[in-house]
């Protein structure tokens, strides 16, 4: 992999909720670097409705992405407009095969590399898209020559066509390291509670999302100088130690200096995460969530209701 930055796939986080109610406001796309789980940038739109998908969400973010980046996502992404995109800013990609190419993969056809290993050409899309104006769709490719192959299950493509630059057991090695994107959504959401904002209006609801990234990329940044301190990767180090380490300290201590500092970094180093290779983990929680209805009114007009009615008897 290159010397700068790699980028993993942009993801979807679709948990933050209204204040008192249960269900998602807003779907924010983001950047992460692979080394460091900084956010690079992010972009926020709307739960539903146009222009608030994810795909609409990564074009406004595809200007970040620089000459000699690899940027991993998922099968939603892999689309022929955001592949020509990247190969015309000499941009690596590694995804995973969208659906509807992975029903049709045939390693008998392309030019073999190895074992369900080749390259194969996809053709430019005949329906134009109507987010994309003639003039950028007259300009794409004819075709995209790309590398499929499977590994672990999965059928992947990437821009990195060399089988022996770049071996596929190499490759997928990296495309697993994407489960750091789970804990990165992780640590944003239930780490540091963006899960439920507590702001009541569109715009303060911005200001706060921004605000909880900004911590976010503040705490990394200072997990970085930790890492380096104790010659180690930032990706070792617990972002829950950290985090809970930094907050202590600021609350102890009277004024920050140089040696102080020092000594915050070295106790952020001391505790590393454990080797933790092919995670594959349930979406799913073994605490049953309990049984009260969701409060979707003000607080006095439900305790109005309840001098006047009583509590539900089946809530008793």
């Amino acid at each position: 992999m290159p010397d700068t930055p790699e980028n993993q796939a942009a993801y979807p986080q679709q948990g933050s909720q209204k204040p008192g109610l249960g269900f998602p406001i807003c779907r924010i796309v983001g950047i992460t670097n692979l080394s460091s789980g900084a956010l690079y940038d992010a972009a926020i739109g709307r739960f539903q409705g146009k222009g608030g998908d994810e795909q609409t969400l990564l074009r406004t973010l595809q200007g970040r992405f620089q000459s000699g980046d690899i940027v991993m996502g998922d099968a939603f992404f892999a689309t022929y407009t955001f592949l020509a995109d990247m190969q015309a800013k000499q941009v690596d990609v590694l995804m995973e095969q969208q659906g509807a190419r992975k029903r049709v993969t045939d390693f008998r056809k392309g030019r073999k590399l190895g074992e369900k290993d080749h390259l194969i050409i996809i053709n430019k899309p005949k329906i134009q898209p109507d987010w994309m104006s003639r003039e950028q769709f007259e300009e794409l490719p004819e075709s995209l020559t790309i590398r499929e192959f499977k590994a672990a299950g999965k059928v992947l493509i990437t821009t990195l066509l060399c089988p022996k630059a770049y071996p596929k057991d190499e490759l997928k090695i990296l495309y697993r390291s994407r489960w750091h994107v789970e804990l990165d959504i992780r640590n944003i959401k239930d780490t540091l509670g963006m899960n439920v904002l507590s702001c009541k209006t569109p715009g303060m609801m911005l200001k706060e999302i921004w605000v909880y990234l900004l911590a976010y990329n503040l705490l990394r940044h200072v997990m970085a100088h930790s890492a380096q301190l104790a010659d180690i990767q930032p990706r070792q180090l617990s972002f829950k130690h950290c985090l809970q380490l930094w907050q202590h300290s600021l609350q102890l201590m009277v004024e920050m200096n140089d040696e102080l500092l020092t000594q915050i970094l070295l106790l952020m180093s001391g505790k590393t995460v454990g080797h933790r290779p092919g995670r594959l983990e349930p979406r799913s929680i073994k605490r049953r969530p309990k049984a009260y209805p969701l409060l979707t009114k003000s607080r006095a007009e439900a305790r109005e209701e309840i001098r006047k009615n009583g509590h539900p008897k089946k809530l008793k």
